[in-house]
């Protein structure tokens, strides 16, 4: 294996690492019922439990987005260095 292509693997993986870094969070938190199950603080007469459920559903899409970006970009680098045609 030449020493250029493993840099790139190398730097593709780490890509794929980051994706799964940035993925945790949103699959973590609502597992961790005793992070949120609570009234207070209230906000607009919300308690804690339902706006912090809305924010972290704005919070997750946000992530997973940006994962699904990072994906794209390290698929079109994995078919480039294959030399596949898009």
């Amino acid at each position: 294996m030449p020493q250029e292509s493993a840099a790139s693997t190398h730097r593709r993986s780490r890509l794929w690492v980051l994706i799964i870094i940035i993925l945790i969070p949103p699959i973590v938190l609502p597992l961790w019922v005793p992070l949120y199950n609570k009234t207070d603080p209230t906000q607009w007469g919300f308690p804690f439990f339902f706006w912090f459920q809305f924010a972290l559903i704005l919070f997750s899409a946000v992530l997973t987005a940006g994962a699904y970006g990072l994906s794209r970009v390290a698929d079109r680098r994995e078919r480039r260095g294959r030399g596949d045609a898009q």
